[in-house]
This record gives C-alpha cells, structure tokens and sequence, in this order.
C-alpha cells in the first residue's frame, strides 16, 4: 500500500514537472514570451520542492549536503561575479530572484539540485568507480552548455563577450567535486524523479538553443 501510495506521488510529480517545462516553451515561444519568461523563477522554485519532496530530501545527512553545496555553488558564483574567476567576467539579472551580494538564492539551489539528480542518474548506469562522478560531472555541463545561449535572453545572466571555455571548465571542476562529495556520502535518491528533472530541464533549453527568442 506504501509503495503505490510512492508511486501516485511520483507520478503527480513528474505531471507538473513536464507541465510546467513543456508549458514554457510553448508559452515563451509562441505566446506571451515576457511574461512566461518573468516566471522562471516560479518553475525553478518549484522544481526545487518537487525534488525536496520527492527525492526525497530528509534525512540530516541529505540536507548537510544540500546547504554545502548550495554554499559552494553560491560562493564560487560570487567569486565570478565580483572577480572574474572560475567562469570569466559576468553578472546576473533580475530574473532569477532574490540576491545575495549579486547571486541569487536560486542558483547555489540549483547548484546542488542539479548535482543530486546528475549523480541519481549516473548511478542507475551501474558505471564502476569513479566513473560515475565523471559522468555526472559530465551531465552538468552538458545542461549548462545549453542554458548558456538562452540565458542573456531569459534575464538569468550576460556574460561579457562570448561564454569562455574557463566556464565550462570549472562548471566540470566544481561539478566533479561535489559529485566526488555525494559519491563518497553515498545517499541515495530516486531515479525516476532525477531522470524526469533533468530531461525535463534538458528539453526546454535544447529548445531554445536552436530557436532562439532573441
């Protein structure tokens, strides 16, 4: 009874994770793009708490990992911000929320959301080793190579001149790092949610790599 009780929730939530991605293309491409744009915000928050829920996010453990990562992401964000380092000479626009010191909350979130779901996944491949840090590493950037041409567009960040290889790089460095970190931890999440989640968020900026709303 438990166990198809799991399974309604999972499925509710993989409904609204799709629903709101799929719904964002459309919206942004063929309808009222600003405002379903001036929403990103809204379908990353609420990505996040489908993850909380579902991942699930519970156990001490689980959410130490979620706060240090989301601290890492945040501060090598910052570095970049007010440096240039790590990933080149950028800021953030207004579109992704609340800041911290020029950082939204969001993105040190999205840091380690995106590093549960990637290592979920590479995981379930039963890849031996440390292979399968590399692979999630791997699939981060695979997602952010992606992400960047929309982003100038989306109000999420700019870059100044074209997106450096640097950033790229150190999106796999710090990737592989907190990858190594849960790796190490070993807490498990559920597949299924992580696989809809980054297909889901993989789908709509591999659509708009190739039509583009600027």
């Amino acid at each position: 009874m438990r166990e198809k009780k799991h399974w309604s929730y999972a499925a509710i939530g993989i409904f609204i994770i799709w629903l709101f991605h799929l719904s964002g293309i459309l919206g942004i491409y063929f309808g009222d793009s600003q405002w379903f744009i001036d929403k990103s915000p809204l379908n990353l928050f609420i990505s996040l708490l489908l993850f909380l829920w579902l991942f699930p996010i519970r156990r001490f453990k689980a959410f130490f990992l979620l706060f240090l990562f989301c601290g890492i992401g945040l501060f090598a964000e910052w570095l970049g911000v007010h440096y240039g380092l790590l990933f080149g000479t950028y800021e953030y626009g207004e579109n992704l929320g609340v800041k911290l010191d020029g950082v939204p909350y969001l993105i040190g979130f999205y840091w380690a959301l995106l590093t549960f779901i990637t290592s979920a996944i590479s995981e379930k491949t039963g890849l031996p080793g440390w292979t399968q840090p590399l692979l999630g590493a791997g699939l981060m950037v695979l997602l952010d190579i992606f992400m960047e041409k929309s982003a100038p567009a989306f109000g999420f960040w700019q870059f100044d001149g074209e997106v450096p290889l640097d950033n790229y790089l150190a999106w796999f460095g710090i990737g592989l790092l907190l990858q190594l970190i849960l790796y190490f931890s070993k807490v498990k999440g559920n597949f299924k949610i992580s696989l809809h989640l980054y297909l889901a968020q993989l789908l709509f900026f591999l659509f708009f790599y190739f039509f583009s709303i600027s």
